[in-house]
């Protein structure tokens, strides 16, 4: 009874012999990429080509294969990363887009209120100079046509936003698809490699070259987050004339102060003091704790300020709820403040909103910021003075107590900082409804 040799010795036995020579195939040409016998390295055909052993060619090619596993599996979990950031960036711009959407709706209720207010104001003041009917229907009129603008504007915005948050979508679904088209090849390929890894020599030198390029090809191919239009640039412009009136003359209060500060005459103006720094610290941490409140403090009513942020590289603004205790042990709880923050990072201008702690993006360098309280509606809103636009608001807080505004810089981490806040003062004071 004959024996027969098993599919894997079959195979290994007619690939071992030369089909013209009849010899056997020690050796391997990388250029032609096939096994020769000693006659065959003779010829002129193979003359020139790099020809070696079939053993150490196929060494030499699971060396290569294994470089590209283990960079294919690297490949892999970054691939894997960037398809679980898609994905939750995908949830997170939908709710982004929703928490934007509260925000003008409420900027454009507060809108309306106080244009509501500036035209009683207005007709009750033509009333007391003259009675005069078609005057008062005069000025009834301009209030519809204004408050029509302001609707025209606060809903083209909101087409805006939604317009740029299905732009947004798209890319992140785009992105999310060819992320996962990756994850799919790598894995197929890493199965391949590591197949292809555990064959014999003439196994393994089958198509290796072809095999190598594919898979250094597939590990070229370079995979990016999709860049998408941040949220915070659909920008609602234009500022209420009635800001003017709830302007309110702030002085920095002393009794409040971080010892490392130092207050100008007029109590406007707060700096470092020259050789306060703390070499010892973290320099990655950013330390606001040289803070001071102000004087004033509110219970009731809507008041709205303005703060010169220009000569400051790192700074704090906002609203402090809560009890001040003896002078530089002001409470720090981050719990009991409503913040805005710049800082500047190299040529980068970066703003941060709290709580929760929320990334703004600023197109230009921020000079003067104007901060709105409305006591009654629990809002407190953030504008860029400059560009005349809103940068963040809050509303619904849920206010407990006297509130103060808040101001701060942040302490240089061994070196001199010139940085500097002042409170910018406008016209005529109206301080009706601050307490004392």
């Amino acid at each position: 009874m004959s024996k027969r040799l098993s599919p894997e010795l079959q195979h290994i036995t007619e690939d071992a012999y030369c089909e013209t020579h009849l010899e056997p195939t020690r050796l391997f040409c990388d250029v032609d990429q096939i096994t020769l016998c000693s006659k065959c390295f003779q010829s002129q055909e193979h003359k020139h080509h790099m020809v070696c052993g079939i053993q150490e060619a196929a060494e030499n090619y699971r060396k290569l294969f294994q470089e590209i596993l283990n960079t294919s599996r690297e490949k892999l979990e970054a691939a894997k990363s960037v398809l679980t950031d898609e994905q939750e960036r995908m949830a997170m711009i939908q709710e982004e887009e929703q928490n934007f959407k509260k925000m003008i709706e409420s900027e454009y209720r507060m809108r309306l209120r106080l244009l509501n207010e500036e035209c009683e104001q207005n007709l009750q003041r033509q009333q007391e100079c003259i009675s005069d009917l078609n005057l008062g229907e005069t000025l009834l009129n301009q209030v519809i046509k204004l408050a029509t603008e302001l609707e025209e504007m606060f809903q083209e915005m909101l087409q805006r936003l939604g317009r740029v948050g299905r732009e947004n979508m798209e890319k992140l679904k785009e992105s999310e698809a060819r992320a996962s088209e990756q994850v799919h090849s790598l894995r197929k390929l890493i199965v391949e490699l590591e197949k292809k890894c555990g064959e014999g020599a003439l196994a393994l030198l089958k198509n290796a070259k072809y095999s190598l390029e594919r898979s250094k090809s597939l590990l070229l191919e370079h995979l990016e987050p999709a860049r998408i239009t941040d949220l915070s640039l659909c920008h609602i412009r234009g500022l209420s004339s009635m800001f003017r009136v709830l302007q309110r003359h702030l002085t920095l209060d002393p009794e409040t102060a971080h010892p490392c500060l130092a207050l100008s005459e007029d109590l406007r103006t707060m700096r470092l003091r020259h050789g306060q720094q703390d070499g010892a610290g973290n320099p990655e941490r950013l330390d606001f704790s040289a803070m001071v409140l102000a004087a004033e403090s509110f219970t009731s009513g809507r008041h709205y300020w303005e703060v010169d942020v220009g000569k400051a590289t790192r700074w704090q603004v906002g609203v402090y709820h809560g009890s001040a205790d003896a002078k530089g042990s002001t409470a720090r709880a981050s719990g009991e403040k409503v913040l805005l923050t710049g800082s500047v990072m190299g040529t980068e201008w970066t703003l941060w909103v709290f709580p929760p702690l929320k990334r703004l993006f600023l197109e230009k360098k921020l000079d003067t910021v104007g901060v709105f309280l409305d006591c009654e509606h629990g809002q407190i809103s953030f504008y860029n003075v400059t560009e005349t636009s809103l940068i963040y608001n809050f509303s619904h807080c849920a206010f407990q107590g006297a509130l103060r505004p808040v101001f701060s810089l942040c302490i240089p981490n061994g070196d001199t900082s010139p940085d500097s806040l002042t409170i910018l003062q406008h016209g005529p004071s109206c301080d009706a409804t601050v307490s004392p």
